[in-house]
């Protein structure tokens, strides 16, 4: 064991720490998300609000097939003639490409033999580039097995061995959600700010743009202009949204939704949820009332849950994954706003340590800058 290791036994007290830091900044009740608002657009479409006389929610919907927006299809001309996703991606991630890939690189040029001294320092490196303890161990004890295995000597060779492990260690956790002849409810949750609103109307263009129909359940009403914002998303997508007033219940509103996904028969349900964190117990009652609202309603459909973290928060993400799965049964990660970050390495802990795989990535603000997670393209996007 290296001298880097007896960090280890102070890990529990930075967790509590982190933990409390977390709680600090969610305490107040009310969030803005002005990055979010700032970017939307007024919708100069024509659209039909039907309010039914029984029932206390609106149904949002356009008078006519909805039709591609101009901004969207701008956003396709400059997509062509522009970047390409994975070099979205590679440019997102060239921060955290300089504070984890450059310094292995810096390393492999000072020491030449895969020796104790070298492995001490890629411990390092590792650790305070979000990969955590935890994964820095299997890391290095992966490179200790392949290096006996393969008769390895030459440092040059280790990023390729990183590289492996990294690759295998995110496909091994992850699971196909495609469920072909079978309806989908949605579920997303985390705290504030992290860009839930903004995650679902991109993941609702994207279903719609393969094919499937969409409903979005505005079940988040207790954050101030939630649910508008979440229409003008709706809106921009092309796809229909469930709400109500703010203050109103959020299970009814989920009631609602079903029901009318189950009529329509509608393919994916999308549902918002307010953000929460453990030590706001009444938040936490609403989301076990809307996961047994959908069990008993919708029981035959195929129920996902997914955690959005924002990539900016370095392991206080890898501490709200804990919290959020200790809670509810989270089966896939949206990470948001990678575009920039130099933290974009606490993807490797968060699914190496709670086996929850990633499913999409955002890198950017239009409605396109959020697509299914790749492991392989990630991974070279940092060490390419």
């Amino acid at each position: 064991m290296f001298n880097f290791f007896k960090r280890k036994k102070d890990k529990n007290q930075e967790d509590e720490i982190k933990k409390e830091e977390i709680e600090e900044m969610q305490s107040e009740e009310t969030y803005e998300e002005s990055e979010e608002l700032e970017e939307l657009e007024e919708i100069e479409e024509p659209i039909e609000v039907i309010e039914d006389e029984d029932e206390d929610y609106k149904i949002v919907e356009d008078t006519e097939e909805p039709e591609q927006s101009e901004e969207v299809e701008n956003n396709e001309k400059s997509e062509k003639k522009g970047l390409s996703f994975f070099e979205k991606l590679k440019e997102g991630l060239s921060k955290t490409k300089k504070n984890l890939t450059e310094q292995i690189e810096s390393i492999v040029f000072r020491h030449r033999k895969i020796d104790d001294d070298f492995l001490e320092e890629l411990e390092e490196i590792l650790i305070t580039s979000d990969m955590g303890v935890e994964t820095t161990m299997d890391i290095i004890e992966y490179i200790k097995t392949e290096t006996r295995k393969r008769n390895l000597t030459d440092t040059s060779e280790i990023k390729d061995v990183i590289k492996e492990y990294l690759i295998n260690m995110l496909e091994e956790n992850d699971e196909d959600n495609d469920t072909e002849n079978k309806q989908r409810v949605i579920l997303i949750v985390g705290v504030n700010g992290v860009g839930k609103t903004t995650s679902i109307g991109k993941i609702a263009y994207r279903i719609k743009q393969s094919g499937k129909s969409v409903i979005v359940a505005a079940a988040d009403t207790f954050r101030a202009a939630a649910v508008e914002q979440l229409k003008e998303w709706c809106l921009r997508a092309g796809v229909d949204i469930i709400a109500s007033e703010q203050g109103s219940d959020p299970g009814s509103v989920i009631f609602d939704a079903v029901n009318a996904a189950k009529a329509r028969k509608t393919d994916v349900l999308i549902c918002d949820t307010a953000g929460r964190l453990h030590n706001k117990k009444n938040l936490m009652n609403e989301l076990s009332k809307i996961f047994k609202i959908i069990d008993r309603e919708f029981g035959e459909a195929k129920l996902d849950v997914y955690l959005v973290i924002d990539a900016t928060t370095g392991q206080n993400g890898l501490i709200q994954a804990k919290l959020f799965s200790e809670t509810c049964s989270i089966n896939g990660l949206i990470l948001t706003k990678l575009d920039g970050t130099a933290k974009g390495g606490i993807a490797f802990p968060i699914v190496n340590e709670l086996k929850i795989p990633i499913k999409y990535i955002g890198v950017g603000e239009k409605i396109d800058d959020l697509q299914d997670f790749n492991a392989t393209d990630f991974v070279n996007a940092i060490f390419e």
